[in-house]
């Protein structure tokens, strides 16, 4: 004789009688002050930005690109501040990644623990927060003074190089610390040393987020002003810059010549700057996305 099972039903959990209809919790409250914090921000920036472009609608043109800087406003142009942005940006990638990327190797993979490894990773961390002005004071006393380099493009991108060296550092090791530890295993059963592994296994994993970081980081570099300022760039450049040595300007520090002029129409071209400097800011923020998906997709 067979025993019958009766079916067996799951009740849910329904909310108590006396919670519906409650006033909102905490949790409520908390999470309305955080949408409110993150609501408002946006559309201070996003007013500003339509403000900037609507400033600047009549002056964005290939004229004002391709125009040298003039004492009258509708003839004025950015070409020689965006060559000399362009020129810093190039330099300061060329000084500060390859330094950048080999300490973080270093600190990830070679340097043993202790005092000094504490030392250097804390110092790392600190300059990172460091006012942009300091290192402009540091860049005026080490490259345009002690070393010579006068106010002078190399001198410009070596003081931006300082600034965003302890920013690749991080993001370089942040990258590096993503790699799983049982592909370095892997490397290590197969007979492969550190160098060997490091090379071929390693630094093709975490190159999305190595890029990444650099582009993230000349990208803040192109809108610094303070330090540039500080070490004697020109407000007025009439030239494109020709050597490492030459006199140079970039838009923030244009930006900056228009909008302290009492002329409305100076005011017109500084927010036409702000936008393109904007435009490259968003291009360069683009350009890191889509080279990241890119290679993640590649190595997937």
């Amino acid at each position: 004789m067979t025993q019958e099972t009766m079916p067996t039903t799951v009740a849910t959990a329904s909310p108590p009688a006396d919670l519906v209809g409650a006033p909102p919790t905490r949790h409520s409250v908390f999470l309305g002050v955080c949408l409110l914090a993150l609501i408002v921000p946006l559309a201070v920036l996003v007013a500003l930005i339509v403000n900037a472009v609507i400033t600047a609608a009549p002056r964005l043109g290939v004229d004002f690109l391709t125009g040298y800087p003039s004492r009258h406003a509708a003839q004025a142009g950015i070409l020689p501040a965006l060559a000399g942005s362009a020129g810093v940006i190039v330099l300061t990638g060329l000084f500060a990644v390859p330094v950048g990327v080999g300490a973080a190797i270093y600190l990830e993979e070679y340097a043993r623990p202790g005092r000094l490894t504490s030392f250097i990773e804390i110092n790392i961390a600190n300059l990172a927060g460091v006012p942009s002005i300091i290192y402009g004071l540091l860049g005026l006393e080490v490259f345009v003074r002690t070393l010579g380099l006068g106010r002078s493009l190399v001198a410009g991108a070596a003081t931006l190089a300082l600034l965003v060296l302890p920013m690749v550092i991080m993001t370089a090791r942040e990258a590096l610390r993503t790699v799983p530890l049982a592909l370095r295993e892997a490397c290590y059963a197969l007979g492969a040393d550190r160098w060997v592994t490091l090379r071929r296994v390693i630094l093709p994993a975490c190159m999305p987020g190595i890029l990444t970081g650099i582009i993230l980081s000349l990208a803040r570099a192109i809108g610094e002003t303070a330090p540039l300022i500080t070490i004697g760039a020109l407000t007025y450049v009439a030239v494109l810059p020709d050597s490492l040595t030459s006199a140079f300007t970039v838009i923030p520090i244009q930006v900056f010549n228009w909008i302290s002029r009492p002329q409305t129409e100076f005011h017109v071209n500084a927010a036409a700057g702000i936008v393109v400097l904007l435009a490259l800011m968003a291009a360069l923020n683009g350009f890191a996305v889509w080279l990241r998906l890119r290679l993640a997709r590649r190595l997937s």
